[in-house]
């Protein structure tokens, strides 16, 4: 019994997606709410979960196809319409018959790296990590086939080569992926060909260390000897059955030094999640300690350089969006300098409690949402939108925050921001963010912004000129929060140098429909609200 799994409705306006990437291949177990699939779509990357466990059957859409909602994807049933399913089934250690058929073991390493379909496009940068990985194998199995080939020369009888063998098996056997037929073939080759032994003078020391004479200590001395090539043969099945990683939990685990290969994941079917990478990261710093005083190391350039990747879908709607963008509106960028002293010492003196009671980091970032939130109400063109030769005035503020990922700029949207506290604020922020980044997001919480808040200050920057893009109006860009002098009143009414907090604050606007004296209210408004610094009351804690 078969069922077929279609694409689903991704959000209001989606008719179609991408398939970018199959994480499942026929012949593949999948579990209920496992993902099977990535899909992209001219909102949002997502994977597709099975709704149903079983086997996958057929995979009807392949990549890069686009398809309607509704398409069947993929047939999921119990195995017996897959044509991988007799393939697993066949090999059997206890027959001898078709040990003559693999001559030589060498060909299993290959077939291991050409059957590996993990990586794409769009994470080029683990090739390099990925053949290194899948080749190490390799010389373990040339040390272990020797040994493995000498047994059968010390053996009075076949059969004694054959118990060890079977030893190994039950383990191989629990191995539920495609590469089980090539591990067991790797094994059942050398010690089912005790015809082929790779020199005449090897069997001689081994063969003096047994006496022909006693069957059975023969057959324990042999087996000690088999047994450590197995967990080498294991090795190399994990690294060809390994679980799909998302690129944002590769890329947290080379940004905190955490080798993947040295994770157990505790996702579905040991898939491993950003948790996994964190606990691994805190225990990390222990074992480094006594490191910390060598000389810095040398950044290694990018595995990119010099090659040639094509471009993401979400690449292309970003770049058609803001092509478009550009040559339909009229956009422009002012930009003012806001004292923040009295926010980050507000920060400083609630920070403990506000993470204590809202388990969230206070950043700065929710206090530059309110003030502009709370602009926005005030001049409210800054927050319309345009319809055709029309001008729509919301009677909400959405707010889009950007979020930088590895797949490109996403900005998902806080709904009803002005209603908000510091500390919802800050939760929806953060939450969305980490959705984003896990490519976790519904389509329909990237549509319906009304006003955009990018914080490039988070990378260093202390301000640019951020594009607008249709139908909103206006994007307002927050630099990095740094001390600086700066020529303060005194209480006498003079005046003195002081180290202050400042921050940069640059509004890009549709001059078609706002004008600069527009923006230049709005700024001001935003920059009088952080300047005064009263947000105990908006804290919500």
């Amino acid at each position: 019994m078969s069922e077929s799994v279609t694409l689903p409705a991704l959000g209001e306006s989606v008719t179609e997606g991408t398939v970018t990437r199959w994480l499942k291949q026929v012949g593949d177990q999948v579990e209920v709410d496992e993902p099977l699939l990535e899909v992209s779509t001219d909102k949002v990357d997502t994977e597709i979960p099975s709704p149903v466990a079983g086997v996958v059957e057929e995979i009807l859409v392949q990549e890069d196809e686009t398809v309607e909602v509704g398409t069947a994807l993929v047939r999921i049933g119990d195995g017996s319409g897959s044509g991988d399913a007799p393939a697993q089934a066949a090999p059997e250690p206890e027959e001898a018959e078709p040990a003559p058929v693999q001559s030589s073991p060498e060909p299993a390493p290959r077939q291991v790296q050409q059957d590996e379909p993990e990586e794409d496009a769009e994470a080029g940068a683990s090739y390099a990590e990925a053949g290194a990985s899948y080749a190490e194998p390799a010389p373990e199995q040339e040390m272990a086939q020797p040994q493995q080939a000498a047994q059968p020369q010390q053996a009075a009888q076949p059969q004694q080569a054959a118990q060890p063998q079977q030893a190994e098996q039950p383990p191989l056997a629990e191995e539920a992926t495609n590469s089980v037929e090539t591990e067991v073939g790797r094994d059942s080759g050398p010690a089912a060909a005790p015809t082929t032994p790779p020199t005449p003078a090897q069997p001689a020391p081994v063969q003096s260390t047994a006496s022909p004479s006693q069957p059975a200590e023969q057959q324990a001395a042999a087996a000690p000897q088999q047994q450590p090539a197995a967990p080498a043969h294991q090795g190399g099945g994990a690294h060809a059955a390994a679980p799909y990683v998302t690129p944002i939990v590769r890329k947290l685990a080379h940004d905190r030094g955490v080798d993947l290969a040295s994770i157990s994941g505790s996702g579905v079917g040991g898939r491993i999640r950003k948790e996994d990478v964190l606990a691994a990261a805190e225990a990390k710093p222990q074992a480094a300690a006594p490191a910390a005083a060598a000389p810095r190391e040398k950044a290694q350039p990018s595995a990119l350089r010099g090659t040639t990747v094509k471009m993401s879908r979400l690449r292309k709607v970003v770049a058609e969006r803001a092509v478009v963008s550009m040559q339909s509106t009229a956009q422009l960028t002012t930009v003012v300098e806001a004292d923040v002293t009295a926010v980050a010492n507000l920060r400083d003196r609630v920070k403990g409690e506000f993470q204590s009671k809202t388990g969230q980091k206070l950043s700065f970032l929710p206090f530059f949402a309110l003030a502009a939130v709370e602009a926005l109400q005030q001049y409210p063109i800054i927050n319309a939108t345009v319809d055709g030769d029309s001008i729509v005035y919301p009677d909400t503020e959405n707010l889009s925050i950007a979020v930088d990922t590895e797949r490109g700029l996403l900005t998902p949207v806080v709904r009803n921001a002005g209603a908000l506290s510091i500390a919802e604020l800050a939760g929806q922020i953060a939450d969305l963010a980490a959705r984003t980044r896990e490519n976790k997001l519904k389509p329909d919480e990237l549509a319906g912004g009304t006003f955009t808040l990018t914080n490039t200050g988070s990378r260093g920057a202390l301000f640019d000129t951020p594009l607008v893009f249709l139908p909103q109006v206006a994007i307002l860009g927050t630099g990095t929060v740094q001390r600086v002098p700066r020529i303060v009143k005194t209480a006498d009414g003079g005046e003195s140098i002081a180290i202050r907090s400042s921050v940069y604050l640059a509004l890009s606007y549709d001059h078609r429909i706002v004008d600069g004296a527009d923006a230049a209210r709005f700024l001001t408004a935003v920059r009088q609200r952080l300047e005064e610094g009263d947000f105990t009351d908006a804290l919500g804690i």
